[in-house]
């Protein structure tokens, strides 16, 4: 049978303790204790008892039912303390059940600070490269080519390897920054920053197609849950590039009314490449990190995948800010 991977980024809810009802344990107990009593009335249970021990009488088995009784309030008594026992371990698993999550709760405010001064730290290093680094390779850029219409050969070949060499570092430069801060994401919003990555994985990936779907107006997201959608996608087509050998991508960003009201956001990214079996750790430390910043984001995170069959992500995440702000 195909290996299939279905994952959700959904908090599982709590079990239902199963209710008991004393009172019908009762009536059945004494339902119980009635028949036996009717049945042996009828039947002269004990005097048929007495006629069959009675030529035992040196065996004393007509004491038997006074040691039955006595057995009988033993378990008794085993049942009532197993039971006391049972709920002081049912009380200590509560308290610990109530430690865990508020555990779990420390550690995902944690990670949300963490992914939040992470987003600052790649803004301002962003900034800083666009800003100092970039203008003095312009500088550099500018004198070599006055140094190459200065005259001379050797000055002009000079001239051009520099020039050169600013255009590959410039180049690189760029990629830092767009991989940092997504391009346009702050001036023209988080869906031309989608179209502008997915035109960069083009360029990277010509023999792959890629086919993106924008439905909806994103105007108004914070720029937290932008981030998210943001990262959501690239990181995907990431996974992709490394991982599906796909020939065809698709990319959809579409905001709609949820089911129980207001307004959600669905981004899915899906490839036609070789999909990923229980063995397939590289492309899960991606997924583990995407999952983490969906359930930040209070939203539904699913992979559905198999050998040979593609791989799907989704994620749906309310419109509504959950995430702090990138800005302290």
């Amino acid at each position: 049978m195909p290996e299939e991977i279905m994952s959700m980024s959904t908090e599982s809810p709590p079990l239902q303790p199963r209710r008991e009802f004393p009172g019908r344990d009762a009536a059945l107990v004494a339902a119980a204790t009635i028949l036996s009593v009717v049945i042996s009335a009828h039947f002269e249970l004990n005097e048929a008892l007495y006629s069959l021990t009675r030529h035992g009488e040196f065996l004393q088995l007509d004491e038997l039912p006074v040691g039955l009784l006595v057995l009988l309030a033993g378990l008794i008594w085993l049942s009532w303390k197993r039971q006391r026992q049972a709920q002081r371990e049912l009380r200590a698993r509560r308290i610990a059940e109530a430690r865990l999550v508020g555990v779990l709760q420390d550690n995902r405010r944690l990670a949300q600070e963490n992914l939040r001064i992470q987003e600052i730290e790649r803004k301002h290093l962003a900034r800083e490269l666009h800003d100092e680094l970039g203008q003095y390779l312009n500088a550099i850029k500018l004198d070599a080519v006055a140094l190459g219409e200065g005259g001379g050969e050797t000055a002009t070949r000079a001239a051009q390897a520099i020039i050169r060499n600013v255009d590959h570092v410039h180049g690189v430069i760029g990629g830092m920054i767009g991989r940092l801060r997504p391009v346009g994401l702050d001036e023209l919003g988080v869906a031309a920053a989608i179209e502008h990555c997915v035109d960069q994985w083009r360029q990277r990936l010509p023999a792959t197609q890629f086919q993106l779907s924008v439905c909806g107006h994103f105007d108004d997201l914070g720029e937290a849950l932008s981030l998210t959608v943001y990262r959501l996608i690239q990181e995907g087509l990431t996974n992709v590039s490394k991982h599906a050998r796909a020939g065809r991508v698709d990319i959809a960003l579409e905001r709609r009314t949820a089911p129980g009201g207001g307004d959600e956001l669905r981004v899915t990214v899906a490839d036609d490449g070789c999909g990923m079996g229980p063995d397939a750790r590289g492309a899960r430390f991606g997924l583990s990190g995407m999952r983490e910043r969906v359930q930040m984001a209070g939203g539904h995170f699913a992979v559905a995948s198999a050998p040979g069959r593609g791989c799907r992500l989704e994620a749906v995440l309310p419109a509504g800010e959950r995430l702090p702000a990138g800005e302290p």
